[in-house]
């Protein structure tokens, strides 16, 4: 198993030129090769991991033997999921566990290394302009952060009635407050302080940052930092009607 590349990467570039050379090998492997793919991993052999090699190249394999490794090893087994899944979700875990290793891929290069605090931060940001092989082989490709989410919802994030003409509300409660208002300023007073308000915070009372998730209450209409009221992207996904904690509370002693 050729894991190593010919030439260990040293800097920030390197480590990320290995990092696309092993996504694009294992991205092959599960959509344009999946029919060999799934052939190399018949499970009545032993243990197999999917490697993604730094020339593009991807190959089914035993683990390594040495303990500790070289390098850190994919999830190992993969191939006695197999016949027990539907083909399409097992393709989907085995895309998970490959964006987790080449992540652990990579920061071990940096550790190993000595990146510093910024250099690891730019390898993480360069690194996450890329979709994730799990978004490529589901089809789930996000848009790129400074792309709107929504339509109606963007300029007038409070109104209900916007929101509720969305063609996707569960998309509309999600997306970020006004990221228009500082630029637009062609609009009247009124309308201003209505968009401005709809910025902060109804939990910290801290103003909206565009690298930052939020969501509105259904109830109350106010927005919320996810982190402030423990709600990730993920979860907001299967949340048909969200009520914030004042407003949950409310509703826990009206019933008392």
């Amino acid at each position: 198993m050729e894991g190593l590349p010919a030439l260990i990467p040293r800097t920030v570039e390197e480590v990320f030129g290995d990092f696309k050379g092993r996504r694009a090998a294992l991205i092959k492997a599960l959509t344009t090769d999946v029919e060999k793919f799934y052939e190399e991993c018949d499970p009545e052999k032993e243990n197999l991991c999917l490697y993604g090699l730094p020339s593009e190249k991807w190959e089914v394999n035993l683990p390594v033997e040495e303990v500790p490794p070289e390098l850190p090893e994919p999830a190992l087994g993969i191939n006695f999921a197999r016949d027990g899944m539907a083909e399409k979700d097992w393709l989907s875990l085995v895309a998970v566990h490959s964006d987790t290793w080449l992540l652990s891929v990579a920061f071990y290069f940096g550790a190993r290394f000595g990146f510093v605090k910024n250099e690891r931060k730019r390898l993480f940001q360069m690194i996450n302009e890329l979709p994730t092989v799990f978004e490529v082989v589901t089809g789930k490709v996000e848009q790129p952060k400074d792309a709107p989410r929504s339509n109606g919802n963007k300029s007038k994030p409070n109104g209900s009635a916007s929101r509720k003409s969305e063609p996707y509300p569960k998309a509309a409660k999600m997306s970020p407050p006004n990221e228009e208002v500082e630029s637009d300023g062609d609009e009247d007073e009124a309308e201003a302080g209505e968009d401005e308000q709809a910025t902060t915070c109804g939990s910290c009372g801290d103003d909206y940052a565009p690298d930052e998730f939020w969501i509105c209450c259904d109830v109350c209409e106010k927005w919320f930092h996810g982190k402030c009221v423990k709600i990730t992207p993920a979860k907001a996904e299967h949340i048909k009607q969200y009520k914030c904690p004042s407003c949950s509370n409310k509703r826990a002693r009206v019933g008392m």
